[in-house]
Protein backbone atom coordinates (compact mmCIF):
# COMPACT_ATOMS: atom_id res chain seq x y z
CA UNK A 1 0.00 0.00 0.00
CA UNK A 2 2.55 2.39 0.85
CA UNK A 3 5.47 3.07 -2.02
CA UNK A 4 8.59 5.16 -0.30
CA UNK A 5 9.64 7.76 1.56
CA UNK A 6 9.41 10.49 -0.20
CA UNK A 7 8.67 13.71 1.78
CA UNK A 8 6.49 17.05 -0.23
CA UNK A 9 6.75 20.47 0.03
CA UNK A 10 5.01 23.29 -1.82
CA UNK A 11 6.64 26.15 -3.63
CA UNK A 12 6.34 30.00 -3.63
CA UNK A 13 3.36 30.15 -5.12
CA UNK A 14 1.11 27.60 -2.82
CA UNK A 15 -1.22 29.79 -0.65
CA UNK A 16 -0.26 30.18 3.06
CA UNK A 17 -3.88 29.28 4.61
CA UNK A 18 -2.91 31.33 8.15
CA UNK A 19 -2.71 34.86 6.83
CA UNK A 20 -5.31 36.98 6.73
CA UNK A 21 -7.25 37.50 3.74
CA UNK A 22 -8.04 40.86 2.59
CA UNK A 23 -11.10 41.60 -0.13
CA UNK A 24 -11.56 45.09 -1.41
CA UNK A 25 -11.68 47.30 1.48
CA UNK A 26 -12.13 44.83 4.49
CA UNK A 27 -10.16 41.63 6.00
CA UNK A 28 -11.33 38.86 6.83
CA UNK A 29 -9.50 35.46 8.54
CA UNK A 30 -10.30 31.90 7.73
CA UNK A 31 -8.03 29.16 9.52
CA UNK A 32 -8.40 26.07 11.39
CA UNK A 33 -8.74 27.89 14.52
CA UNK A 34 -9.98 30.89 14.10
CA UNK A 35 -12.58 32.57 11.61
CA UNK A 36 -13.18 36.61 11.79
CA UNK A 37 -14.22 39.19 9.23
CA UNK A 38 -16.97 39.18 6.71
CA UNK A 39 -16.12 36.26 4.51
CA UNK A 40 -16.12 36.86 1.07
CA UNK A 41 -16.82 33.13 -0.17
CA UNK A 42 -16.23 33.62 -3.78
CA UNK A 43 -12.33 34.99 -2.99
CA UNK A 44 -12.28 32.11 -0.50
CA UNK A 45 -12.99 29.85 -3.12
CA UNK A 46 -10.39 31.44 -5.47
CA UNK A 47 -8.06 31.78 -2.60
CA UNK A 48 -7.84 28.32 -1.41
CA UNK A 49 -8.59 26.67 -5.12
CA UNK A 50 -11.88 24.83 -4.60
CA UNK A 51 -14.83 24.55 -6.87
CA UNK A 52 -17.60 26.63 -6.44
CA UNK A 53 -20.96 23.97 -6.01
CA UNK A 54 -22.99 24.01 -9.71
CA UNK A 55 -26.08 23.28 -11.27
CA UNK A 56 -24.34 20.01 -13.10
CA UNK A 57 -23.36 18.57 -9.55
CA UNK A 58 -26.83 19.55 -8.09
CA UNK A 59 -28.44 17.73 -10.92
CA UNK A 60 -26.10 14.81 -10.38
CA UNK A 61 -27.00 14.68 -6.29
CA UNK A 62 -30.40 14.58 -7.20
CA UNK A 63 -30.61 12.33 -10.17
CA UNK A 64 -29.25 9.61 -7.38
CA UNK A 65 -30.85 10.77 -4.64
CA UNK A 66 -34.32 11.36 -6.05
CA UNK A 67 -33.68 15.30 -4.18
CA UNK A 68 -31.97 18.61 -3.48
CA UNK A 69 -31.40 18.99 0.12
CA UNK A 70 -32.27 22.81 1.03
CA UNK A 71 -28.59 23.31 2.39
CA UNK A 72 -27.55 22.81 -1.28
CA UNK A 73 -30.46 23.92 -3.26
CA UNK A 74 -29.47 27.19 -1.05
CA UNK A 75 -25.59 26.94 -1.04
CA UNK A 76 -25.58 26.71 2.34
CA UNK A 77 -23.04 24.03 1.05
CA UNK A 78 -20.83 25.66 -1.85
CA UNK A 79 -17.68 24.74 -2.66
CA UNK A 80 -15.98 21.20 -3.24
CA UNK A 81 -13.33 19.47 -4.33
CA UNK A 82 -13.78 16.16 -6.22
CA UNK A 83 -17.47 15.70 -5.57
CA UNK A 84 -18.61 14.88 -9.32
CA UNK A 85 -15.67 12.19 -9.06
CA UNK A 86 -16.84 10.69 -5.86
CA UNK A 87 -20.49 10.78 -7.76
CA UNK A 88 -19.12 9.08 -10.41
CA UNK A 89 -17.64 6.65 -8.55
CA UNK A 90 -20.66 5.93 -6.58
CA UNK A 91 -22.94 5.25 -9.76
CA UNK A 92 -20.36 3.02 -11.43
CA UNK A 93 -20.59 0.81 -7.56
CA UNK A 94 -17.78 2.27 -6.02
CA UNK A 95 -19.20 3.33 -2.72
CA UNK A 96 -17.36 6.16 -0.76
CA UNK A 97 -17.30 6.63 2.86
CA UNK A 98 -18.35 9.72 4.90
CA UNK A 99 -15.77 11.11 7.34
CA UNK A 100 -16.56 14.29 9.46
CA UNK A 101 -15.86 15.25 13.12
CA UNK A 102 -15.79 17.96 16.02
CA UNK A 103 -13.24 19.52 18.15
CA UNK A 104 -14.68 18.94 22.00
CA UNK A 105 -13.56 23.31 22.93
CA UNK A 106 -17.28 23.32 24.48
CA UNK A 107 -20.49 22.73 24.22
CA UNK A 108 -22.57 21.99 20.52
CA UNK A 109 -24.78 24.98 19.26
CA UNK A 110 -26.75 25.25 16.00
CA UNK A 111 -24.00 26.14 13.60
CA UNK A 112 -22.21 22.57 14.70
CA UNK A 113 -25.79 20.76 13.56
CA UNK A 114 -26.50 22.27 10.07
CA UNK A 115 -22.96 20.24 8.72
CA UNK A 116 -24.07 17.09 10.63
CA UNK A 117 -27.73 17.30 9.80
CA UNK A 118 -26.43 17.21 6.02
CA UNK A 119 -24.41 14.71 6.66
CA UNK A 120 -27.21 12.37 8.22
CA UNK A 121 -28.95 13.33 4.87
CA UNK A 122 -25.92 12.00 2.61
CA UNK A 123 -25.70 8.89 4.51
CA UNK A 124 -29.37 8.12 4.14
CA UNK A 125 -29.44 9.02 0.87
CA UNK A 126 -26.41 7.08 -0.16
CA UNK A 127 -26.81 4.55 2.17
CA UNK A 128 -23.11 4.63 3.08
CA UNK A 129 -20.93 4.39 6.20
CA UNK A 130 -19.40 7.37 8.55
CA UNK A 131 -16.83 8.12 10.56
CA UNK A 132 -16.71 10.75 13.18
CA UNK A 133 -13.64 11.86 14.32
CA UNK A 134 -13.29 13.73 17.85
CA UNK A 135 -9.98 15.51 18.22
CA UNK A 136 -9.78 16.17 22.20
CA UNK A 137 -6.26 16.10 21.32
CA UNK A 138 -6.70 19.00 19.35
CA UNK A 139 -8.55 21.07 21.49
CA UNK A 140 -6.25 20.31 24.57
CA UNK A 141 -2.62 21.15 22.07
CA UNK A 142 -4.20 24.18 20.76
CA UNK A 143 -6.25 25.80 23.73
CA UNK A 144 -3.99 27.07 26.74
CA UNK A 145 -7.25 27.46 28.53
CA UNK A 146 -8.56 24.10 28.57
CA UNK A 147 -7.31 21.10 30.42
CA UNK A 148 -8.05 17.64 29.85
CA UNK A 149 -10.79 17.00 32.32
CA UNK A 150 -12.54 19.60 30.96
CA UNK A 151 -12.66 18.46 27.38
CA UNK A 152 -13.11 14.86 28.30
CA UNK A 153 -16.28 16.20 29.88
CA UNK A 154 -16.92 18.08 26.57
CA UNK A 155 -16.49 15.11 24.61
CA UNK A 156 -19.30 12.93 26.51
CA UNK A 157 -21.38 15.85 25.94
CA UNK A 158 -20.88 16.09 22.15
CA UNK A 159 -20.47 12.68 21.55
CA UNK A 160 -24.55 12.76 22.75
CA UNK A 161 -25.35 15.82 20.26
CA UNK A 162 -23.49 13.30 17.71
CA UNK A 163 -26.24 10.52 18.34
CA UNK A 164 -29.17 12.61 18.68
CA UNK A 165 -28.87 13.53 14.95
CA UNK A 166 -29.60 10.08 14.16
CA UNK A 167 -26.73 8.56 12.35
CA UNK A 168 -27.21 5.35 11.85
CA UNK A 169 -25.58 3.35 14.50
CA UNK A 170 -24.34 0.19 12.16
CA UNK A 171 -22.65 2.43 9.57
CA UNK A 172 -21.69 5.27 11.99
CA UNK A 173 -18.35 4.69 13.62
CA UNK A 174 -17.12 7.33 16.18
CA UNK A 175 -13.16 7.41 17.01
CA UNK A 176 -11.73 9.45 19.75
CA UNK A 177 -8.60 10.99 19.02
CA UNK A 178 -7.03 10.24 22.56
CA UNK A 179 -9.02 6.60 23.14
CA UNK A 180 -8.55 4.86 20.31
CA UNK A 181 -5.24 6.76 18.90
CA UNK A 182 -3.85 2.60 18.05
CA UNK A 183 -6.42 2.96 14.91
CA UNK A 184 -4.96 6.31 13.83
CA UNK A 185 -1.40 6.06 14.75
CA UNK A 186 -0.19 3.60 12.24
CA UNK A 187 -1.39 5.81 9.21
CA UNK A 188 -0.70 9.20 10.85
CA UNK A 189 3.17 8.26 10.94
CA UNK A 190 3.19 7.42 7.40
CA UNK A 191 1.34 10.74 6.79
CA UNK A 192 3.69 13.07 9.04
CA UNK A 193 6.97 10.98 7.34
CA UNK A 194 5.88 12.46 3.74
CA UNK A 195 4.94 16.06 5.14
CA UNK A 196 8.20 18.48 5.53
CA UNK A 197 7.69 21.23 8.42
CA UNK A 198 8.36 24.05 5.89
CA UNK A 199 5.13 23.11 4.48
CA UNK A 200 3.41 22.41 8.00
CA UNK A 201 4.32 26.19 8.27
CA UNK A 202 3.57 27.78 5.29
CA UNK A 203 -0.06 25.85 5.75
CA UNK A 204 -1.10 26.15 8.92
CA UNK A 205 1.10 29.10 10.49
CA UNK A 206 3.52 27.40 12.78
CA UNK A 207 6.41 29.37 14.57
CA UNK A 208 8.91 28.64 16.64
CA UNK A 209 6.65 29.09 19.75
CA UNK A 210 4.33 26.59 18.83
CA UNK A 211 4.24 23.98 20.63
CA UNK A 212 5.32 20.30 19.08
CA UNK A 213 1.99 18.64 20.05
CA UNK A 214 0.39 21.34 17.56
CA UNK A 215 2.84 20.26 14.61
CA UNK A 216 2.39 16.90 15.03
CA UNK A 217 -1.19 16.80 15.12
CA UNK A 218 -2.45 17.68 11.38
CA UNK A 219 -1.66 13.56 10.61
CA UNK A 220 -4.08 12.09 13.25
CA UNK A 221 -6.85 14.64 11.80
CA UNK A 222 -5.54 12.81 8.20
CA UNK A 223 -5.43 9.26 8.90
CA UNK A 224 -9.14 8.84 8.79
CA UNK A 225 -9.33 9.72 5.36
CA UNK A 226 -7.34 6.71 4.61
CA UNK A 227 -8.88 4.00 7.47
CA UNK A 228 -11.92 3.13 5.08
CA UNK A 229 -9.86 1.75 2.78
CA UNK A 230 -7.63 -0.32 5.08
CA UNK A 231 -11.24 -1.64 6.50
CA UNK A 232 -12.37 -2.09 3.20
CA UNK A 233 -9.39 -3.79 1.61
CA UNK A 234 -10.08 -2.04 -0.95
CA UNK A 235 -9.64 1.40 -2.13
CA UNK A 236 -12.32 3.31 -0.70
CA UNK A 237 -13.02 7.23 -1.74
CA UNK A 238 -14.00 9.22 0.94
CA UNK A 239 -15.95 12.77 1.08
CA UNK A 240 -15.61 15.06 3.87
CA UNK A 241 -18.56 17.50 4.84
CA UNK A 242 -17.40 20.27 7.03
CA UNK A 243 -17.10 24.27 7.09
CA UNK A 244 -14.30 25.67 4.83
CA UNK A 245 -12.39 26.62 7.62
CA UNK A 246 -10.83 23.13 8.07
CA UNK A 247 -9.83 23.14 4.24
CA UNK A 248 -6.26 23.21 5.47
CA UNK A 249 -5.58 19.73 6.72
CA UNK A 250 -7.45 18.09 3.35
CA UNK A 251 -4.84 20.04 1.18
CA UNK A 252 -2.10 18.31 2.80
CA UNK A 253 -3.70 14.93 3.31
CA UNK A 254 -4.34 15.14 -0.97
CA UNK A 255 -0.76 15.75 -1.14
CA UNK A 256 0.23 12.67 -0.23
CA UNK A 257 -3.24 10.68 -1.02
CA UNK A 258 -1.52 9.12 -4.26
CA UNK A 259 2.24 8.77 -2.88
CA UNK A 260 0.81 6.28 -0.14
CA UNK A 261 -1.20 4.37 -2.53
CA UNK A 262 -4.67 5.89 -1.39
CA UNK A 263 -7.62 7.95 -3.00
CA UNK A 264 -7.15 11.66 -2.30
CA UNK A 265 -10.08 12.53 -0.04
CA UNK A 266 -13.09 14.99 -1.43
CA UNK A 267 -14.32 17.45 0.22
CA UNK A 268 -17.75 19.29 0.41
CA UNK A 269 -17.73 22.58 2.04
CA UNK A 270 -20.23 24.68 4.34
CA UNK A 271 -20.52 28.24 5.15
CA UNK A 272 -19.94 29.74 8.76
CA UNK A 273 -23.62 30.48 10.35
CA UNK A 274 -23.92 34.03 11.62
CA UNK A 275 -24.41 34.82 15.56
CA UNK A 276 -26.84 36.43 17.48
CA UNK A 277 -25.03 39.37 18.36
CA UNK A 278 -23.40 41.74 15.48
CA UNK A 279 -23.39 39.45 12.61
CA UNK A 280 -20.43 37.50 13.77
CA UNK A 281 -19.53 34.14 13.63
CA UNK A 282 -21.76 31.43 16.40
CA UNK A 283 -18.70 30.33 18.44
CA UNK A 284 -18.87 28.12 21.61
CA UNK A 285 -16.83 30.55 23.22
CA UNK A 286 -19.14 33.34 22.91
CA UNK A 287 -22.16 32.06 24.74
CA UNK A 288 -24.12 35.12 23.93
CA UNK A 289 -23.84 34.35 20.12
CA UNK A 290 -24.86 30.90 20.03
CA UNK A 291 -28.20 28.39 20.31
CA UNK A 292 -26.83 25.57 22.23
CA UNK A 293 -28.28 22.12 22.07
CA UNK A 294 -28.70 22.31 26.19
CA UNK A 295 -30.29 25.82 26.38
CA UNK A 296 -33.94 25.71 28.33
CA UNK A 297 -37.04 27.15 26.02
CA UNK A 298 -36.61 30.38 28.20
CA UNK A 299 -33.47 31.02 27.31
CA UNK A 300 -33.88 29.99 23.73
CA UNK A 301 -36.53 32.79 23.01
CA UNK A 302 -34.46 35.18 25.05
CA UNK A 303 -31.53 35.26 22.93
CA UNK A 304 -33.05 35.38 19.49
CA UNK A 305 -35.51 38.44 21.08
CA UNK A 306 -32.28 40.21 21.97
CA UNK A 307 -30.39 38.90 18.15
CA UNK A 308 -28.78 41.98 16.06
CA UNK A 309 -31.31 42.13 12.62
CA UNK A 310 -31.28 43.97 9.76
CA UNK A 311 -34.21 46.26 10.49
CA UNK A 312 -34.29 49.90 10.82
CA UNK A 313 -34.15 51.62 14.50
CA UNK A 314 -38.02 52.48 14.42
CA UNK A 315 -41.10 50.63 13.08
CA UNK A 316 -41.83 53.89 11.39
CA UNK A 317 -38.79 53.80 9.28
CA UNK A 318 -39.02 50.09 8.51
CA UNK A 319 -42.69 50.56 7.09
CA UNK A 320 -40.90 53.25 4.99
CA UNK A 321 -37.61 51.88 4.41
CA UNK A 322 -37.76 48.41 4.53
CA UNK A 323 -35.77 46.04 6.31
CA UNK A 324 -31.76 44.53 5.44
CA UNK A 325 -32.73 41.00 5.10
CA UNK A 326 -29.53 39.84 3.66
CA UNK A 327 -27.62 41.17 6.74
CA UNK A 328 -30.13 39.55 9.04
CA UNK A 329 -29.16 36.12 11.57
CA UNK A 330 -33.12 35.74 11.98
CA UNK A 331 -33.65 35.73 8.57
CA UNK A 332 -30.46 33.34 7.72
CA UNK A 333 -31.44 30.67 10.40
CA UNK A 334 -35.44 30.34 9.15
CA UNK A 335 -33.86 30.37 5.03
CA UNK A 336 -31.75 27.94 5.92
CA UNK A 337 -33.30 25.42 8.80
CA UNK A 338 -37.30 26.29 8.89
CA UNK A 339 -38.80 27.92 6.21
CA UNK A 340 -39.83 26.21 2.68
CA UNK A 341 -38.41 28.01 -0.54
CA UNK A 342 -41.28 29.83 -0.88
CA UNK A 343 -41.77 30.48 2.65
CA UNK A 344 -38.39 32.26 2.38
CA UNK A 345 -38.86 34.19 -0.84
CA UNK A 346 -42.09 35.71 0.58
CA UNK A 347 -40.22 36.72 3.56
CA UNK A 348 -37.78 38.16 1.74
CA UNK A 349 -39.77 40.60 0.33
CA UNK A 350 -41.97 41.41 2.77
CA UNK A 351 -39.10 42.59 4.72
CA UNK A 352 -37.54 44.60 1.95
CA UNK A 353 -41.28 46.15 1.26
CA UNK A 354 -41.43 46.57 5.22
CA UNK A 355 -44.29 44.93 5.33
CA UNK A 356 -42.62 42.41 8.07
CA UNK A 357 -41.13 43.43 11.23
CA UNK A 358 -38.14 42.11 12.98
CA UNK A 359 -40.41 41.03 15.65
CA UNK A 360 -42.51 39.05 13.89
CA UNK A 361 -39.82 37.46 12.11
CA UNK A 362 -38.14 36.70 15.75
CA UNK A 363 -41.51 35.03 17.51
CA UNK A 364 -41.24 32.59 14.09
CA UNK A 365 -38.03 31.51 14.51
CA UNK A 366 -38.67 31.11 18.24
CA UNK A 367 -41.85 29.34 17.64
CA UNK A 368 -39.54 26.82 15.26
CA UNK A 369 -36.02 26.53 16.77
CA UNK A 370 -37.81 25.24 20.31
CA UNK A 371 -39.36 22.51 19.55
CA UNK A 372 -36.25 21.45 17.44
CA UNK A 373 -34.66 21.79 20.01
CA UNK A 374 -36.65 20.39 22.03
CA UNK A 375 -36.33 17.28 20.12
CA UNK A 376 -32.55 17.35 20.20
CA UNK A 377 -32.37 17.35 23.91
CA UNK A 378 -35.21 14.11 24.08
CA UNK A 379 -32.65 12.30 21.60
CA UNK A 380 -30.09 13.10 23.88
CA UNK A 381 -31.20 11.48 27.10
CA UNK A 382 -31.36 8.09 24.91
CA UNK A 383 -28.25 8.74 23.58
CA UNK A 384 -26.72 8.02 27.31
CA UNK A 385 -27.55 4.38 26.78
CA UNK A 386 -26.50 4.24 23.41
CA UNK A 387 -22.79 5.17 23.11
CA UNK A 388 -20.95 2.00 22.89
CA UNK A 389 -22.85 0.98 19.38
CA UNK A 390 -21.14 3.67 18.15
CA UNK A 391 -17.64 3.81 19.31
CA UNK A 392 -14.67 1.96 17.48
CA UNK A 393 -14.04 0.05 20.44
CA UNK A 394 -17.85 -0.89 21.79
CA UNK A 395 -16.89 1.00 24.81
CA UNK A 396 -18.92 3.47 27.01
CA UNK A 397 -16.97 7.04 27.94
CA UNK A 398 -15.78 7.53 31.61
CA UNK A 399 -16.73 10.89 32.36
Amino acid sequence: MFDGNKSISFDNTDQNIHNQISVGNSNFTVTPWEVEGNIDYNKLIEKFGTHAINDEIIKKIEKITGEVHPFLKNRYFFSHRDLDWVLDEYQKGNKFYLYTGRGPSGLVHLGHLMPWLFTKYLQDKFNVKLIFQITDDEKFLFNDNKDLEAINKFTFENVLDIIAIGFDPVKTTIIINTKHINYLYPLSIEIAKRITFSTAKAVFGFSNSSNIGMIGFPPIQSSPCFLPTIIEKKLTPVLIPAAIDQDPYWRITRDVAEKMGYYKPAQIHSKFIPGLINNEKMSSSKPETAIFTIDEPEKIEKKVKDTFTGGQPTVALQRKLGGNADICPVFWYLKYLFDSEGESIERYANCKGGELLCGECKGDLIKKVKPFMSNIQIKREKAKDMIKEYTIDGQDLDV
